[in-house]
C-alpha cells in the first residue's frame, strides 16, 4: 500500500504545496456554505486530504470537501438542525454521526468490492445532479453577495417571535412530559416555567427560525426581495471584484491559483482600508479536538432516521472520488484501485467527522494541479493536508478576517464551473426519455430534496433502460414458420438449409437477449402466435445469457401450454445460468426432457428429421 511513497520528494513537495494552496480558499468557502462554519471546511480538508491519500488507491488524488458533497451536506445539516429546534449545538452530534456513518459505509463498500460497480450510475442522473449542484450553489450565494444575513435583520427576526414563543413552550411541555409532571388539569408548573423565559431567549430562537427560513434555494428565493431592499453595496463590490480576479487572472497565468490570488488581494485590500465588511466566522485557534458527544447516549433509534441519508452521502462521495481517480489515471497513465480508494475515503471521512469536519471526496481540480506540479505519490496529498494544518495553527486569526463576500464570490465561480455543460448542450440530440430523467433530477434536486431526487432519477433511468432493453429484445425475437424462411432476412445462418417439406409442422422461435421482467409479456405473446396445428417448436436460446425469475415463470407457462396442446418443444444451446434456473423448479425434466435440449441446430435438425412424420 505504501510502496514507493517517498520517491520523487521534490515533485511531491511542490505538488502538495500547490494543491494545498488551491484547497485553502475552497475549504473555507465550502465550510461557510455548509452552515457549520469555515473551520469545518478546513478540518475536513485536513483529515480527508491526509488519510484518504495515505490509505486510498489513487496515488495522486487530493481529497477534501467538494461542491457536490457540500451541497448535500448543507441539506443534511439544515434538516437536522431544523429537527432539533434550530439549536446547532444540540444538532451537531447527530450531524457528525451521519458524516461518520457515511465514512463507515464507504469503507464497507470498498471491503466488499462494490467500488467497481459505481461507474454504472446512468449519465443523465449524474448530469442532472451536477447541474443542480451548480444551480443550488449559485442561488444560495445571492444573499451573501448582497450582504444580507437574516440573523442580522432585527425587523425580520421580530416576525418570528410568535413562532419562537410556540417553540419554547413546546420545549417546556416536552420536558414536563419527560419528567412525568405534565398534568392537564393543572398547568401551574407550565406557567411558572413559561414566565422564566426571557426576551433574549425568545429573540435567539426567533433568530434561528429566521435564519432557517432564509436558507436553501426556497428560503433564498423567498428572502431575495427583502435582501434587495437592504443591499450592502460594499459586499456586492467585494464579491464582484473577487469573481473578476478569479476569471481575469487565469488569462495572465494558470501557474498561480487565481482563487488564492483573489482571496489574498481582496481580503488584504479590504482589511488595510478598514472597510466595514462582514467577516467570516472566527476560526478556533489550535488543533481541533475529537467531538466525543457523537458517542454520548448513542442508540440505534437516534441514527436510524438518517441511515438512508448517510448511504446517499457515501455513494455520492464514492462517485465523486472515483470519477476523479479516472481523471488522474488518464493524466498519469496509471491504474487506480477503486475499492482501496473507497476504503481510504471512508477512513478520511470518518476521522473528519470525529473532529467536526465536513465530508468530502476526491477533488478533480486539486488533483489536476497536484499532477501538473509534479506530484506522483501519496506523499503529495499528505503534504497538501499538512500545509492546511500549518495555516490552521499559525494563520487562524488572520483567516478569520476574510470577508464573507469574498468566499461568496469564490462559490459563485465554483457553482458556474460545476454544472454539466456537456450534458446541457447535448439535450437537443438526446433521447426524450434521458432528457426527462435529467430534468427530473435537476428540478427535484433544486426545489425539493437532493437525496430523493437521485433515488427517483435512478429508478426512472432503470425503468426506462429495462423498457428499452425489453423492446429491443422483443423486436429481435420472432417466431418463424419454416415455410416463410428467407435466406437473406429472418433465418439464422444455420437454418437456411432446413428441409422445406416440413412446412408449417415445425416453427422456430428466436430469442435474442436476456429473458427478464421487461420482455416476458412479449415472449408469451410470441408463443401464443404458434398455431395448434404445429407439432414441434424449436426455441433458440443461443443469445439468451441470462434469465430472471419472471423470465423463468414465463418459460414455464409457455412450455406448459405447448405440452397441453401436444406441441413438442426443443431447446437449442441452453446457457448455464438459464439451465440452472429451469432445473431449480423442475421445468427440466418435468416439462422439458433433457433429451430435447441440444447443443447446436444440426443436432436438433437430425432429431426433427427422425421424429416429424406428418409431412406433406
Amino acid at each position: 500500500m505504501f510502496k514507493g511513497i517517498f520517491t520523487n520528494i521534490r515533485g511531491n513537495l511542490f505538488g502538495g504545496i500547490t494543491a494545498g494552496i488551491v484547497a485553502l480558499p475552497l475549504a473555507l468557502a465550502f465550510g461557510v456554505q455548509s452552515g457549520l462554519g469555515p473551520d469545518a471546511g478546513l478540518y475536513g480538508a485536513i483529515f480527508i486530504g491526509f488519510f484518504a491519500s495515505l490509505f486510498g488507491g489513487t496515488s495522486t488524488q487530493i481529497s477534501g470537501p467538494t461542491a457536490p458533497m457540500t451541497a448535500l451536506s448543507m441539506v443534511i445539516i439544515a434538516g437536522i438542525i431544523g429537527a432539533n429546534d434550530g439549536d446547532v449545538s444540540k444538532a451537531l452530534p447527530y450531524i457528525l454521526m451521519v458524516f461518520m456513518l457515511a465514512g463507515l459505509i464507504q469503507i464497507a463498500i470498498g471491503v466488499v468490492g462494490l467500488g467497481r460497480y459505481i461507474k454504472y450510475i446512468p449519465y443523465p442522473v449524474v448530469s442532472g445532479f451536477m447541474t443542480a449542484i451548480g444551480v443550488i450553489i449559485l442561488v444560495t450565494q445571492i444573499l451573501p453577495v448582497l450582504g444580507y444575513y437574516a440573523e442580522n435583520d432585527t425587523e425580520y427576526i421580530k416576525e418570528f417571535k410568535p413562532q419562537a414563543e410556540e417553540v419554547l413552550l413546546d420545549k417546556i411541555l416536552i420536558d414536563e412530559a419527560g419528567e412525568g409532571i405534565l398534568v392537564l388539569e393543572d398547568f401551574r408548573e407550565t406557567v411558572l416555567r413559561a414566565e422564566k423565559i426571557t426576551e433574549d431567549e425568545i429573540m435567539r430562537e426567533a433568530s434561528a427560525l429566521a435564519k432557517n427560513n432564509s436558507s436553501g434555494v426556497i428560503g433564498t428565493i423567498k428572502t431575495t426581495l427583502r435582501a434587495a431592499k437592504n443591499v450592502k453595496w460594499l459586499e456586492v463590490a467585494l464579491a464582484l471584484i473577487t469573481i473578476f480576479l478569479i476569471y481575469g487572472f487565469k488569462r495572465i497565468t494558470t501557474k498561480i491559483p487565481s482563487t488564492l490570488v483573489a482571496l489574498l488581494l481582496v481580503t488584504t485590500g479590504a482589511y488595510l482600508l478598514k472597510l466595514d465588511y462582514q467577516p467570516i466566522e472566527e476560526i478556533p485557534a489550535g488543533f481541533p479536538m475529537p467531538n466525543l458527544d457523537i458517542f454520548g447516549n448513542f442508540s440505534l433509534s437516534q441514527i436510524s432516521p438518517y441511515i438512508f441519508t448517510a448511504i446517499t452521502l457515501a455513494f455520492l462521495g464514492a462517485i465523486d472520488s472515483l470519477l476523479t481517480s479516472i481523471v488522474a489515471d488518464n493524466m498519469t497513465k496509471t491504474k487506480h484501485k477503486p475499492n482501496q480508494e473507497l476504503i481510504g475515503q471512508g477512513i478520511g471521512n470518518g476521522l473528519a467527522a470525529l473532529f467536526g469536519g465536513l465530508p468530502g471526496a476526491g477533488a478533480t481540480i486539486r488533483t489536476v494541479v497536484n499532477i501538473n506540479s509534479g506530484g506522483t505519490t501519496k506523499l503529495s496529498g499528505m503534504i497538501a493536508a499538512s500545509l492546511l494544518v500549518v495555516v490552521l495553527l499559525i494563520l487562524g486569526p488572520v483567516a478569520s478576517q476574510i470577508p464573507a463576500a469574498v468566499l461568496a464570490g469564490i462559490l459563485v465561480t465554483v457553482g458556474i464551473g460545476v454544472m454539466d455543460y456537456k450534458g446541457l448542450r447535448a439535450i437537443p440530440n438526446m433521447p426524450i426519455s434521458e432528457v426527462i430523467v435529467m430534468i427530473v433530477v435537476l428540478v427535484l434536486s433544486v426545489f425539493w430534496n437532493l437525496i430523493y431526487a437521485v433515488g427517483i432519477g435512478l429508478v426512472l433511468a432503470s425503468l426506462i433502460f429495462m423498457k428499452k432493453l425489453g423492446d429491443a429484445t422483443a423486436a429481435r425475437s420472432q417466431v418463424i414458420p419454416l415455410s416463410d424462411i428467407d435466406e437473406n432476412d429472418i433465418a439464422w445462418k444455420d437454418e437456411r438449409d432446413f428441409p422445406r417439406e416440413l412446412k408449417e409442422e415445425v416453427f422456430i422461435k428466436h430469442l435474442d437477449g436476456p429473458m427478464f421482467f421487461g420482455n416476458t409479456n412479449d415472449f408469451q405473446e410470441l408463443a401464443k402466435g404458434i398455431p395448434e396445428t404445429a407439432s414441434h417448436v424449436i426455441i433458440r436460446m443461443d443469445k439468451v445469457p441470462y434469465m430472471d425469475q419472471s423470465g423463468l415463470y414465463a418459460m414455464e407457462e409457455t412450455l406448459y401450454r405447448f405440452n397441453k396442446a401436444k406441441i413438442t418443444a426443443i431447446l437449442i444451446h441452453l446457457e448455464k445460468q438459464p439451465r440452472v434456473m429451469m432445473e431449480s423448479i423442475d421445468i427440466i425434466p418435468d416439462l422439458l426432457p433433457r433429451e430435447l435440449i441440444f447443443e447446436d441446430f444440426n443436432e436438433a435438425l437430425d432429431y426433427i428429421k427422425e421424429n416429424v412424420k406428418d409431412v406433406v
